[in-house]
């Protein structure tokens, strides 16, 4: 099913005419250095396509032809008219001469004449080919010379007074396709296409996988005898077609090449999204999910802004309800690409869960916050320091998920978000003033698991809302309410945050949410002495919290456990009833 999907966006991007897609047979490559022939073979210079980018210098792409499946490690095997420096010349960083460096050497020559056997009449493959034989050893006269062996950049040729790379004309393509024509590959059934045609011994390498760490990866692979079955060898334990494999990887690197807007990070997951018929959310998603643009208040969510104004009517045009949306997770893993997540739906389908989303986080905060928090926003509160690499494992891929379907959102995520409100209950800043624990994240995430999992299992209960509910009884929250009300009667009893060194939060918050009954006696006992030193507010506070307590079931006033639920209910109340205090009061 997903090899499918992609290997049909394939076929919609051709069809599309998507101007800088590379065509079946061939792949993006950097070539740092193009070498100019003379048409007897000698060189007339050389070209750099570098251009620097802060410290780095960037490499430019060309599409140039893949003539091998797989990728080669311990093997010899040569790309035809472009290559890395230890095939075209046979030389390494390492002085001296080795037997491997010269079979690679004696390789890169071989399979241009083996695609050539004939007299050739094409002159930039003549120019080439005596430039190998007869002329090679004068690039050493040039100054890249140094760089091209140290380095072992990938190399491609040209005719001086043309653009065109000599790998890249007509005649080279025609060899190929003579080629392609003449072997003998083992036909079988595709179980992508469902046709008969030759299969792929090995997929073609995905390039630069987010996050691998490696420049190439794969996500089919049978490239060692451990991995086959039943006396099948390479890709005969699961046949795919050439065509197929190479559609569907050149699919995915198309969609997370530099400069896309067809991909984002997801946790550790280099996540994928097309849909079947061209469709703008093509373009949203990345503003949707992703990280506002510094600097660019305007633009802030203007794509969830215009994805809501879409749905005013309540009523989705038709090419939505027809047109297929896929999302893909892929993550890096020792031996080959891990799947995380795949989602499968209509437009439609996902334009409506994605605004269901935003509405069940949405949750009272300051005006300096964004309205729409982001997805890695989100996920990064639930980690330790805050970091991406610390998110707990599957967490991002069960969200998305989650979110893509309508269903609802992982237990894991309260947990999460509850393990690091209590973590950080006692955090101060540089200055010594206290940190929330419970932040706008945190609080917008509780929010959402508990009044997704209440409309989702058609729970009775009233749930958490978007502000302060003073009609919600529910134990865990009017407890939170009640601490944050305590904690702000001492702060003012001290005269402000930063006259007192610890609060009841920094001391009792995690006993408080998971134990009400170990410390909530105290605690009140305590209130007593703070509302005496208080000049302003006095009646204010004393109201409040017999408002609260009164709301609190006398048989059971503090329980001797909270459920996790009823946790996450104190963190809201707790949340709640702190923003509430921003608003001005009456002092009455």
């Amino acid at each position: 099913m997903i090899l499918q999907a992609l290997a049909k966006y394939y076929e919609r991007m051709v069809q599309d005419g998507i101007q800088d897609l590379e065509p079946i047979g061939y792949k993006r490559a950097t070539i740092p250095f193009i070498i100019n022939l003379k048409k007897d073979g000698r060189i007339a210079g050389i070209d750099d396509t570098r251009t620097s980018d802060g410290r780095r210098r960037l490499s430019r792409l060309f599409i140039v032809p893949k003539v091998f499946d797989g990728s080669r490690t311990s093997d010899i095997e040569s790309n035809l008219l472009w290559d890395k420096a230890s095939y075209v010349f046979g030389v390494s960083a390492k002085e001296g001469k080795n037997e491997r460096l010269q079979k690679q050497k004696d390789k890169f020559l071989s399979t241009i004449l083996d695609y050539f056997p004939d007299e050739v009449s094409d002159d930039g493959v003549i120019a080439v080919v005596n430039f190998l034989k007869y002329h090679a050893e004068s690039i050493q006269e040039f100054k890249e010379w140094e760089e091209i062996k140290s380095k072992d950049q990938n190399l491609a040729f040209k005719l001086e007074g043309e653009n065109m790379l000599v790998c890249n004309r007509e005649a080279v393509s025609e060899a190929i396709s003579r080629k392609n024509k003449s072997l003998n590959a083992d036909k079988g059934l595709c179980l992508i296409s469902g046709n008969i045609d030759s299969l792929a011994e090995l997929e073609n390498p995905i390039n630069g996988l987010r996050g691998s760490g490696k420049a190439e990866s794969h996500l089919v692979s049978f490239n060692d005898f451990a991995y086959w079955s039943y006396g099948k060898t390479y890709g005969a334990n699961a046949p795919i077609s050439k065509t197929a494999s190479a559609a569907y990887v050149i699919a995915i690197n198309y969609m997370q090449r530099d400069n896309s807007r067809q991909w984002i990070k997801v946790g550790n997951a280099t996540t994928v999204f097309w849909a079947g018929k061209k469709h703008k959310i093509e373009d949203w998603f990345t503003d949707i999910f992703g990280e506002p643009a510094t600097g660019e208040s305007d633009q802030d969510n203007a794509a969830i802004r215009a994805l809501f104004d879409s749905m005013k009517t309540g009523v989705p045009p038709l090419e939505w309800n027809l047109n297929q949306f896929y999302v893909l997770g892929l993550s890096p893993n020792a031996a080959r690409i891990a799947i995380r997540f795949w989602y499968e739906g209509t437009v439609a389908e996902v334009a409506i869960n994605i605004l269901q989303h935003f509405k069940d986080i949405s949750i009272e905060h300051a005006p300096h916050y964004p309205e729409y928090l982001s997805l890695s926003r989100l996920l990064k509160s639930t980690a330790l320091l805050e970091k991406t690499d610390n998110i707990q494992p599957n967490l991002a891929g069960d969200f998305m998920k989650a979110i893509l379907a309508g269903t609802p959102y992982p237990n894991t995520l309260l947990s999460s978000a509850m393990r690091r409100i209590k973590a950080e209950q006692s955090r101060r800043d540089r200055n010594g003033k206290s940190i929330p624990n419970v932040t706008y994240e945190r609080a917008s995430l509780i929010k959402a698991v508990l009044f997704r999992n209440a409309r989702y299992y058609n729970h009775n209960e009233k749930e958490v809302g978007m502000a302060l509910d003073t009609n919600n009884i529910n134990p865990g929250y009017l407890l939170g309410r009640l601490f944050a009300v305590l904690e702000k009667v001492q702060i003012e009893s001290a005269g402000g945050e930063g006259k007192i060194n610890a609060t009841i939060r920094d001391r009792f918050y995690g006993s408080a949410s998971s134990t009400p009954v170990a410390v909530f006696a105290h605690l009140m006992k305590l209130k007593n002495h703070h509302l005496a030193k208080l000049e302003n507010y006095k009646n204010f506070y004393e109201k409040l919290i017999g408002e609260i307590t009164d709301k609190i079931s006398p048989d059971n006033a503090y329980p001797a456990h909270l459920s996790l639920d009823d946790q996450g209910r104190f963190a809201v109340g707790y949340y709640h009833q702190r923003q509430d205090f921003f608003k001005k009061k009456d002092n009455s």
